[in-house]
């Protein structure tokens, strides 16, 4: 029998520590002559990345296998001949590790970043992506004399430089100011000489609003690529005949390219290959004949993919499910039996305190649908009583060009096992959905969004599924945005949780890094030309607008989003009488990655939440200053 206690107060399996440390981050997995190795970061490393195998890590301590180029890294190490290539997070130089042996200094930054690490073993060279400044190019590194030389420049940006497997080309995607790697790309060749040099780079697909991402070589050597010229990302395969289709479907086989070394396919050999694609907010995995196109669907307990790579007969990818935590996983590829190489955390929950996600879509402003996923509260102990509703946390996804994943959450299953029911949003923007409901956005950030979150809200209050008067809305970076500008705004929700968050619109524009230089230019207009529509748009000029109680994160080292705008912001409501919260993190960037860190938001936010809604938490969360609110 099951105790009734208010909505919020219920004792938790999933502890504030649990979040902080027990959640190792996985990403990146490859084979290597037979051996699994993956990324893993490590809060409880002050969030230090790794690359290990099962048989223990790659590289000693001291080293974080991490770059910064774009600001959001990846692709940040490869493997050629037996030795281990890794940019280091610290001096941001290449390293190199031999089988036995300390590291070494293989290439030395002197400033400059590194990213996408590619072997080309025909020359014992790696070739990678440089960034210097304003610079950007695609470059060779030699291993012997440890000399670097330019392949291709004059391009904005570089991404995904990939050697065909005989050695003889080269391909890759570049692209330029004001557009986002989802808005246009290019896809280009070039044939290399015995020595490694370039001939004249071949534009074979992109241009104006057809993004091309992912470029790879099968096997036999031709080139396949993932296009949105359909509206939807599919699998191409170039052709001298012309492109061809290799999936073609209103699914999406690709993500936003935010990071280098992404990869939602691979090939398990010359005739098949592997590829994640999403349709309705949900993932699956299907192996594909490449002669005959036909595609089967795996039968897989599993509602998200990502990372997916091959080899040796196998498939490997990280992958979720609602009751299940996020996981590397290996498939083969003949069978399909499949195994969980590592989870993301070992942390047991009972079935019957999982609570498992409703997919919704409800109507919004001007005729559009949104969608969402609704996690309603759920404890084995604890029931809220009868006539009570739930409090609600509206979670805003970053980017805005992401979406909201329909894997297993420690975090969310955090709130719903307090009796805390919780709304993921894909508001217009997000990816998943085609290329018109991600253009949805443009010119409609702080609008569109904002409608799209408060028309969720409003959908489950009016479904009797929530309490209307305790609405919390939660977002970091952009998604700290939309969440400000709902409460400056609107009047649907009760609070706010922010995490370095945008506040002020014309300060992002003006001081923000290379990559996202000219974002807004398309989700609100081109500064400073309109700076009207941005300070319109923006929560600082306009907190008067908001009387609700906000509780602020930032990192100090933030770059994406300065702490002097979040400070700001939480000055302008303090000083308004406005109950309002901050807490900053020394040594932390866009996002948090100490253990001790992550622990303190973690409470922070238990602790806001019980002070706001007035309910006695069972966790006892160490408190934190909020002003304009009396002490307990």
């Amino acid at each position: 029998m099951k105790h009734q206690a208010s909505y919020g107060s219920w004792p938790s399996p999933i502890k504030p520590c649990d979040l902080a440390g027990a959640c190792l981050g996985i990403q990146s997995p490859r084979i290597v002559d037979g051996t699994l190795f993956w990324l893993e970061s490590r809060p409880a490393e002050n969030g230090r990345c790794v690359v290990c195998s099962a048989s223990g890590d790659a590289v000693p301590s001291g080293f974080s296998v991490r770059n910064r180029v774009h600001e959001y890294g990846g692709g940040a190490w490869t493997f050629m001949k037996g030795n281990l290539f890794f940019c280091n997070d610290s001096d941001r130089s290449i390293w190199r590790c031999r089988p036995k042996g300390p590291p070494e200094i293989f290439i030395r930054s002197d400033g400059a970043r590194y990213a996408d690490l590619e072997p080309d073993p025909t020359r014992n060279r790696l070739i990678c992506i440089r960034e210097d400044g304003a610079l950007s190019a695609v470059i060779s590194a030699d291993v012997l004399n440890r000399t670097e030389k330019v392949l291709f420049s004059g391009a904005d940006f570089y991404s995904s430089p990939r050697v065909s497997p005989d050695g003889k080309s080269l391909a890759w995607i570049e692209w330029n100011h004001p557009d986002m790697p989802w808005d246009s790309t290019v896809l280009c060749r070039a044939d290399l000489d015995a020595a490694g040099n370039p001939g004249p780079a071949v534009r074979l697909a992109g241009g104006e609003k057809e993004s091309v991402v992912q470029p790879q070589w099968s096997p036999d050597g031709r080139l396949y690529f993932v296009s949105d010229r359909t509206g939807w990302w599919n699998l191409y395969r170039a052709g001298a005949a012309g492109d061809e289709p290799v999936a073609s479907m209103d699914a999406e086989f690709a993500q936003p390219l935010w990071q280098f070394g992404m990869s939602n396919y691979a090939f398990v050999s010359d005739k098949y290959l592997a590829a994640a694609f999403t349709r309705d907010g949900l993932w699956a995995l299907a192996l594909v004949d490449t002669r005959t196109m036909k595609m089967r669907v795996c039968d897989l307990p599993f509602t998200s993919y990502d990372h997916v790579r091959a080899g040796n007969g196998l498939v490997v990818f990280l992958a979720g499910s609602p009751r299940e935590p996020g996981a590397l996983v290996s498939m083969n590829a003949q069978s399909g039996q499949w195994t969980v190489v590592k989870r993301t955390t070992d942390i047991g929950i009972n079935p019957d305190s999982l609570s498992e996600p409703e997919p919704v879509a409800f109507p919004s402003a001007g005729g559009r649908t949104a969608y969402g996923l609704f996690y309603p509260p759920r404890n084995e102990s604890f029931e809220g009583p009868s006539g009570e509703k739930p409090p609600l946390i509206v979670t805003v996804h970053g980017g805005p060009t992401a979406a909201v994943s329909p894997a297993f959450s420690l975090k969310t299953q955090f709130w719903t096992t307090r009796g805390i029911a919780v709304l993921d949003v894909n508001y217009a923007g997000s990816t998943g959905y085609g290329r018109v409901f991600r253009e949805a956005l443009y010119g409609q950030w702080g609008i569109a969004d904002v409608d799209d979150c408060c028309a969720g809200a409003k959908y489950l209050a009016g479904r009797g599924l929530v309490d209307p008067d305790r609405m919390v809305i939660s977002g970091g970076s952009a998604g700290g945005f939309t969440a400000l500008s709902t409460l400056a705004f609107r009047s649907v929700f009760s609070a706010g949780i922010i995490r370095y968050g945008i506040s002020d619109c014309s300060a992002m524009a003006r001081d923000s890094h290379k990559f996202e230089a000219h974002y807004l230019d398309r989700l609100i207009a081109p500064y400073p030309a309109r700076r009207d529509v941005y300070e319109a748009r923006s929560p600082l000029f306009h907190a008067e607008g908001i009387s609700r109680p906000v509780i602020f994160f930032q990192g100090l080292e933030d770059r994406v989003v300065p702490p002097e705008q979040t400070f700001a912001m939480y000055e302008a409501l303090a000083a308004r009488g406005v109950p309002a919260a901050y807490v900053a993190f020394e040594g932390e960037q866009h996002g948090f990655r100490k253990e001790e860190n992550i622990l303190r938001m973690v409470e922070s936010e238990l602790y806001f939440l019980s002070r706001i809604f007035n309910y006695h938490s069972a966790d006892a969360p160490a408190p934190v200053k909020i002003a304009n609110l009396s002490a307990d």
